[in-house]
């Protein structure tokens, strides 16, 4: 069975993002990770089998794994805490958390570290990314020296975000904590990428959410997936080109080959688009989560 939308009655639907529905119920949260799919920032109207469950078995998995770097939202709480019904349960079961309410700060936290997407895009006008100076003469795909954080405005639905200079991050969440997300987010990328490494996945860069808490830095939405992450199978990275990753450029390729507009409404997925791409998750989630 796939869900596009949740429907969880007695909860307050707070909002439905691109792949998530919020409930609120006082200082916690709800959160569903439906099998709807965003491209080019707009949701297509064909769910990708089993997507939020491995989003979230995903997330789950590192979340606990690196709890050493950084406190998280989840509260471990048991779904029946909250939902009473069976049909309810039914639609959230083994896509859903509950986890404490912070107050998200209002930038993406990125790191890459190799040269791909936006970032490969800067560097080819001006020779760095977010102001980070980088070596001439990079190629596309290249390992950077080192991981860097470049940060990213959080755009409203529908609309891009935007990569910006560390020191406007510092303007828009204050220095001190832009500072404490840029250490933990590289820390967090670091470990991620180790464990990835030796399992035969590139972690090229990935996109971090932090809230505060009583003033305090939390890890928040997702963790180190195949939709805020780029994944890349070792066997198969070569410097120069973009190489086939685990996440969602299968539907992004097909959408460029019938030449959609990337304008709503989004096109309907052939059904063995739609099972190829569920396919690419589920080999992220069985190669990540291998011990």
């Amino acid at each position: 069975m796939t869900l596009f939308e949740s429907n969880l009655p007695g909860l307050k639907l707070l909002f439905r993002g691109k792949v998530r529905d919020v409930y609120d119920f006082g200082t916690e949260l709800l959160i569903v990770a439906s099998d709807r799919l965003s491209a080019f920032d707009v949701i297509l109207p064909t769910p990708i089998p089993d997507k939020g469950k491995i989003l979230t078995a995903l997330s789950n998995f590192w979340f606990e794994k690196l709890s050493g770097i950084i406190p998280n939202h989840l509260t471990g709480k048991p779904l029946e805490s909250v939902i009473k019904n069976k049909e309810g349960l039914q639609q959230a079961e083994g896509r859903t958390v509950i986890v404490r309410k912070t107050e998200p700060l209002k930038i993406e936290a990125v790191v890459r570290g190799y040269l791909a997407g936006s970032g490969w895009k800067d560097y080819q006008k001006t020779g760095a990314v977010c102001g980070i100076q980088l070596p001439s003469g990079l190629q596309e795909a290249a390992r950077l020296p080192g991981p860097i954080f470049t940060p990213a405005t959080k755009a409203d639905r529908g609309a891009h975000d935007e990569n910006i200079p560390f020191t406007e991050a510092e303007e828009i969440v204050g220095k001190v904590i832009a500072g404490q997300a840029r250490e933990v987010s590289i820390h967090l990328y670091q470990e991620a990428a180790k464990w990835a490494e030796a399992r035969g996945i590139i972690l090229a860069d990935t996109k971090f959410e932090f809230g505060l808490l009583n003033g305090k830095l939390v890890w928040i939405d997702e963790a180190l997936t195949p939709d805020s992450s780029r994944f890349w199978p070792r066997d198969q990275y070569k410097v120069g080109i973009s190489p086939p990753s685990f996440d969602k450029q299968f539907v992004r390729d097909y959408l460029e080959s019938i030449q959609w507009n990337k304008k709503p409404p989004a096109p309907a997925l052939p059904p063995e688009i739609a099972q190829q791409t569920a396919e690419k998750y589920k080999e992220a989630l069985n190669a990540l989560t291998r011990t």
